[in-house]
């Protein structure tokens, strides 16, 4: 698990801006052939060392489909239709989510293990057939100088990006000494990426980008919106099975209402996006945001089960009306030279926000029970440690919100030439 998340995290920023350099139609076909190759190998691998190497080069593939799919998206449909496509992408993402688990499930149970990664063969070659005969050729129109690819950059910006993955997720129980100094070299490489790049010729992202207010906000509350979804994700099935002493099967049952209301609301927040414009979209989604995670905090307490997916069915459409305006709003703005980074920009940001919500929420939680082993708490104390962490995840979508209400601006076209 942790090579394919290094994998996909260090290098899907990169793969967006290289996508944006030799043509974003080519680097998906070679991505999808890489995830698919890959998975044949994790099915077949004879151990462990060759998963975990199949595994990271399947992260690989992963990471340049996720980086180049909003992205060829965004070109793909006029613009007054961009929230519909987004909304579009939200859902399937949320089917994906969806389907993944239960099917995996029924997969190892009944077929063993390595089905899980054999499906992806005929699923990768379908999918490869299907980019090669429908996704338009990539145009180069009439640029005649050669490419450059910032080297160093990239390899600064994994480095950091693996450094802050391992901080967050190596380990068990409390953060030790090696979480501190990865997070730290994190720090550190993220000063050194910023000082390169600002004397690079051709570098990875345009710093210039960055002064936007409305990129720079969007992409920070991208981060503290997956966190807090994430949140759900890893605090409600203790919450459920401990303090409200649900069955397994009622507990699976009560989380995939998430999943299924987000199938249901994405396509009509895409086109709710496309009719009241980005800005208001977003900050009413946070609104939203806002009002179920602090409903989580309190209806639960007071109303047990019921108040638990009421709050629930307050949040997770919230989040798709957030995600497809926040995408919108970003891939409408920037030229085509740099819709590849950013999108780039956008999944890495989501990826840190799920990775951070896991590790630094589940902390928030176990302090809140009173015990680094929350999986033998008392459930009062589980309830407790419920009510406080949405209560800190409300805080965090709040500050979303004031970050968003502080960067409405006029419109400006965002190009690495402004």
């Amino acid at each position: 698990m942790l090579a394919y998340l290094l994998a996909i995290t260090a290098v899907i920023v990169s793969a967006g801006r290289l996508g944006d350099l030799i043509g974003r139609r080519l680097l998906l076909l070679i991505g999808i052939a890489l995830f698919t190759v890959a998975s044949l190998a994790c099915g077949l691998a004879p151990s462990l060392g060759l998963l975990i190497a199949a595994r990271a080069v399947q992260g690989l593939g992963a990471a340049v489909m996720m980086a180049l799919t909003i992205a060829m998206v965004g070109a793909a449909v006029p613009k007054e239709r961009t929230g519909s496509a987004m909304g579009l992408l939200g859902t399937m993402s949320a089917i994906g989510t969806s389907l993944g688990p239960s099917l995996g499930g029924v997969f190892i149970s009944g077929l063993g293990w390595q089905t899980i990664f054999l499906v992806n063969v005929p699923l990768g070659a379908a999918n490869l057939w299907l980019a090669w005969r429908y996704l338009p050729a990539d145009s180069r129109g009439s640029k005649t100088e050669p490419v450059r690819f910032d080297i160093v950059g990239n390899l600064i910006l994994a480095a950091t990006l693996g450094a802050y993955t391992l901080a967050m997720t190596a380990g068990s129980g409390l953060p030790g000494a090696a979480n501190l100094i990865l997070l730290l070299a994190a720090v550190g490489g993220a000063g050194l990426f910023v000082a390169v790049e600002a004397r690079s010729a051709a570098p990875l992202i345009d710093l210039r980008l960055l002064r936007d207010p409305r990129l720079s906000s969007g992409l920070v509350n991208t981060a503290l919106v997956a966190a807090v979804m994430m949140t759900t994700m890893v605090v409600g099935p203790f919450y459920l099975s401990r303090a409200l002493g649900l069955a397994p099967v009622t507990v699976g049952l009560v989380l995939s209402i998430g999943p299924v209301l987000s199938s249901l609301s994405g396509i009509v927040a895409g086109r709710i996006v496309d009719r009241w414009g980005t800005r208001t979209v977003a900050i009413a989604g946070l609104v939203e945001m806002a009002t179920g995670a602090l409903g989580l905090s309190v209806l639960s307490g007071a109303f047990g089960l019921w108040g638990y997916i009421a709050a629930i069915a307050v949040l997770t459409p919230g989040y798709q009306l957030c995600q497809a305006a926040n995408t919108t709003g970003l891939m409408t703005r920037v030229d085509a030279g740099n819709r590849g980074v950013v999108s780039g920009a956008l999944s890495l940001t989501r990826n840190l926000g799920l990775i951070t919500g896991a590790s630094v929420m589940g902390a928030v939680f176990a302090a809140a029970c009173g015990t680094a082993d929350v999986g033998h708490a008392l459930p009062d104390a589980v309830a407790g440690g419920l009510q406080i962490t949405f209560g800190v995840a409300g805080v965090l979508i709040v500050i979303a919100l004031v970050l968003a209400v502080a960067s409405r601006k006029p419109e400006v076209h965002l190009s690495a030439d402004a």
